[in-house]
């Protein structure tokens, strides 16, 4: 892989800056990014609030008003992923969590499984043999909180976006587009090809970690059959 080096960095708003490495989603640059933030979290500056890396770059929130923040919080920024970076970030270790995700892909799940499939040209059966056996990671949580975006996604299933989307998506829906797949926190819109849906409750801000996924975690799916599925309803 090439050396990470920063493209550069932008504002968001009045207590964030987004630190970018690559316009476009590169799989290394990626696992990179999200050592960068866990390197970064290690550090504790005090004047950083949080770290959240995105697909190619990372959002650095801070506190402008905090004494140890001197200067621009651009500069300050782009100065501490530089100096990460000089030190090395951490080679990637072994697995550190892998999230099971038992998925019911029975039709009244997955709407759109079937034109999946046809655009596949594949079987029904075969589509979701090869959603449940990919290995996936979570590249990034955005969009709505706890929604995680999963690589991995078999070539043959890597359909585009729906023309239209729709203003409701059921809570725990699984759906795939372009090479990635992902699993609707609650009801919220999409235009994602829905071919399934988990009973686990993805986000609940109630619990001690709101998200049931986080980046970097490796995802493996599980079919179920519709009994399962009920069973497994709020647990």
């Amino acid at each position: 892989m090439a050396k990470l080096a920063p493209l550069g960095a932008v504002p968001l708003g009045d207590c964030a800056v987004y630190v970018e490495f690559s316009k476009t989603l590169d799989l290394e640059v990626n696992s990179a990014v999200q050592r960068l933030a866990t390197m970064l979290h290690g550090r504790a500056l005090p004047w950083i609030r949080d770290v959240v890396p995105a697909l190619g770059g990372l959002a650095i929130h801070f506190d402008p008003d905090h004494p140890a923040l001197s200067g621009d919080a651009l500069t300050a920024a782009l100065n501490t992923v530089s100096d990460c970076l000089k030190e090395g970030l951490p080679k990637p270790g072994d697995v550190l969590r892998t999230v099971e995700v038992p998925v019911c892909y029975e039709s009244e799940f997955a709407p759109d499984l079937a034109e999946v499939a046809a655009l596949a040209k594949v079987a029904p059966e075969e589509a979701v043999q090869l959603h449940s056996t990919s290995d996936y990671r979570v590249l990034m949580i955005g969009f709505a909180p706890g929604h995680a975006y999963m690589g991995g996604l078999s070539p043959k299933l890597a359909v585009p976006r729906r023309a239209a989307p729709r203003a409701i998506v059921p809570a725990g829906s699984v759906a795939i587009a372009n090479d990635q797949t992902v699993v609707y926190p609650y009801a919220i819109s999409g235009g994602w090809s829905i071919i399934g849906r988990t009973p686990l409750a993805v986000f609940d801000a109630e619990r001690q970690e709101p998200s049931l996924f986080a980046a970097g975690d490796r995802v493996r799916v599980k079919p179920i059959s519709r009994a399962e599925f009920q069973k497994l309803v709020g647990k």
